[in-house]
């Protein structure tokens, strides 16, 4: 064989070899998102635009196929599989804390005083730390976030300071922290399934509840609470999340790509989550019952030493700090 024989068969065999790695390289992805809303919410349409995003900005090697109402499993079981190599996406949030601490700071009580506080510390230090710890302990990666809806106290008398709990029988979530400081400002917190509030404030069981708006509204408790107590007391966020294992298979482009969708689809779900609150004001005013301000001050001092008694040792420091700022 000739020199220039030699060296045409070696550039064929090199080209052959790069076209081979190319074509790996821009292989097609898929990835299932999982998540426990509805259609209608707001986290599924940022799933939604995120996965076109997605699409778009990736010439269409990666998809992104969204499932909800816990179509791939419950919450847990996602995380599980996202753990495993069996699942890549779900929105998820303080429930991470099982596995790392600093995840129970998503919802602290009366630890955010607005949307834009909130906001400077998820997109802040803090934020970071939180989001760094997931991925080291959990094994999942935060790409983005989405505001939830403030809890509000709903009775059927006003409420403005934490003196006019007293005695108040009402539902609470089966979570210490929300228990401990409930008793703290005076009320007489039960825990209770969310399936069976409605009819135990209906015969008078307990007398109050507390909620965002969206789920005061689509439980319909407007037939039977008459107030809407702005304590607004725990303000939280929540997580877009991809598995490692997933991330790890996407190329440094692709990546890049995922990320950029997932900022869009966190834009996107802020926009439509501050219409929908505006609008559940006006259609639960609609539907009689009254909005009533209170004194946030108040009760933010009154639950203070209740919140920092019941947070573990991992996390006290960091909620003392924010209650400090």
């Amino acid at each position: 064989m000739t020199v220039a024989n030699s060296l045409k068969t070696l550039l064929i065999a090199g080209i052959a070899t790069a076209t081979i790695s190319v074509a790996a390289w821009a292989q097609d992805v898929t990835l299932k998102l999982g998540h426990p809303a509805n259609e209608q919410n707001t986290w599924h349409l940022a799933s939604v635009k995120f996965a076109e995003e997605v699409a778009s900005r990736t010439g269409g090697r990666v998809k992104v196929e969204v499932y909800p109402n816990e179509t791939l499993g419950k919450e847990m079981d996602v995380i599980n599989g996202m753990q495993l190599g069996t699942a890549d996406m779900t929105i998820t949030g303080e429930s991470l804390q099982n596995w790392a601490p600093k995840a129970a700071l998503l919802a602290i009580p009366y630890a955010y005083k607005s949307l834009e506080d909130m906001d400077a510390v998820a997109s802040g230090d803090l934020g970071k730390k939180i989001e760094a710890e997931i991925v080291d302990k959990v094994g999942i990666r935060p790409i983005a976030y989405f505001a939830r809806g403030p809890r509000n106290l709903t009775s059927n008398r006003p409420i403005t300071k934490p003196s006019e709990l007293d005695g108040l029988k009402m539902r609470v979530p089966n979570v210490p922290l929300f228990l401990n400081v409930w008793k703290s400002l005076g009320a007489s917190p039960t825990p209770m399934a969310f399936s069976e509030v409605f009819t135990s404030l209906q015969n008078g069981t307990i007398d109050a509840q507390e909620n965002p708006l969206a789920l005061i509204k689509s439980a319909n408790f407007n037939e039977v609470q008459k107030y809407v107590n702005k304590t607004e007391h725990v303000r939280s966020w929540i997580y877009l999340t991809i598995s490692e294992m997933s991330w790890e298979k996407l190329s440094a482009e692709d990546q890049k790509a995922v990320t950029e969708a997932a900022a869009a689809a966190q834009a996107y779900e802020r926009e439509l989550f501050l219409k929908q609150e505006g609008e559940l004001v006006s259609e639960l005013t609609g539907l009689g019952m009254t909005f009533v301000d209170v004194d946030s001050a108040a009760f933010a001092a009154a639950a203070k030493d209740a919140v920092l008694a019941s947070v573990s040792d991992e996390i006290r420091p960091d909620v003392e700090a924010l209650f400090a700022r």
